[in-house]
């Protein structure tokens, strides 16, 4: 079927209320239903960060935001112009990717007839598949009223790793940030510490949280890759809410080349970073999947998360994973700093910023 055959109603639609990471994963998901029905694919998702990371995308077409699922229709504007924006694509086929009631609720609210909705948890994957590999037998099957009308796309076609698309304009953005620091032509390296409790909390992980790594470790980290690499400048990522997480750690690092970047990294210019950055060190937590879909050199740590699941995925194959051996009792203090080094070190990064 070619785009042109597409009317706007007759897009693919993908529904799921996604955290930063599973958006970046869903991109596998959208490369296929865009090259399976030859046209762009709509959204119906959530969160401040789905805009700006797929805005530039040009696999994807109109984005529908719901600010709140769990208040009560009558009392939430934004699912009200939800259903409205649904209900001009009744004759869509429609991907329900999000197990929440709310989802489904908020398509059978719409009018869109069941036959024209695939229900991806209707088909589990087995344990231990990784998202990309089911968000891609998702995008293989067809709504029963679609069926027989768009062919699965060959295997050999199949792109195995998320894409993100930064915009000119972010990396202008990024450029002319990096020229304002005096930093432009430094080697840039990115330590993401925080992951989404330290988003609720405003502070490093509970020291009985699995994902809790001491500030003084994070802070050794950025020592020590200086010492590798003198000229870099150690730039920790975060939002506005981490800002006191992110000063624990420069502070003790106690390094004039490590930087607090909380109130200085929106999407747009964070993604520019990571297409451009030397490399990347981070949890296991949504950057890091930003990163490796922009082929940025990552070593990404785990406690407690399944890597064969949640492992970042690089066309450039340049991803080390450090931890999720113990399973369920893993916690990231079992990573020491040395090891983070050494695996940093070893798989080295990219040329100064152009």
């Amino acid at each position: 079927m070619s785009a042109a055959a597409l009317a706007a109603g007759e897009r693919p639609l993908v529904v799921r209320f996604a955290a930063f990471g599973d958006v970046v994963l869903l991109t596998t998901l959208v490369e296929v239903l865009h090259r399976r029905y030859g046209g762009p694919v709509d959204l119906l998702g959530s969160g401040p960060w789905t805009p700006p990371l797929l805005a530039s995308d040009p696999r994807v077409g109109e984005l529908c935001m719901v600010t709140s699922r769990k208040t009560p229709y009558p009392f939430r504007p934004s699912q009200w112009a939800a259903v409205r924006w649904l209900r001009r694509r009744r004759e869509a086929p429609v991907y329900l990717c999000d197990p929440e009631p709310k989802a489904a609720w908020l398509l059978q609210h719409a009018g869109v007839p069941a036959a024209h909705i695939l229900r991806a948890h209707d088909f589990p994957a087995e344990p231990g598949t990784h998202w990309c590999e089911w968000w891609l037998a998702t995008g293989q099957r067809t709504p029963q009223a679609w069926e027989g009308r768009v062919p699965p796309l060959p295997e050999a076609e199949l792109d195995h790793a998320p894409r993100l698309h930064p915009s000119a304009a972010a990396r202008d953005d990024a450029r002319a940030w990096l020229a304002s620091r005096g930093w432009a032509g430094d080697p840039i390296v990115l330590v993401q510490a925080g992951n989404k409790r330290t988003l609720k909390r405003g502070r490093l992980a509970a020291i009985d949280d699995a994902k809790y790594w001491p500030p003084e470790r994070w802070g050794a980290v950025a020592r020590g890759m200086l010492e590798l690499l003198p000229a870099a400048r150690v730039i920790l990522c975060g939002v506005p809410a981490e800002e006191g997480v992110l000063e624990a750690i420069r502070v003790a690092a106690s390094h004039e080349r490590v930087h607090n970047g909380a109130h200085e990294l929106p999407v747009p210019r964070l993604l520019a970073l990571l297409e451009f950055a030397h490399s990347m060190v981070s949890v296991d937590t949504g950057p890091a999947h930003a990163a490796a879909a922009l082929d940025c050199p990552l070593t990404v740590l785990f406690a407690n998360q399944d890597p064969r699941m949640w492992l970042p995925r690089s066309r450039a194959g340049r991803v080390v994973a450090l931890g999720g051996e113990r399973g369920a009792a893993g916690r990231l203090t079992d990573i020491e700093v040395p090891a983070v080094l050494a695996a940093w070190s070893a798989q080295g990064g990219r040329s100064a910023t152009p």
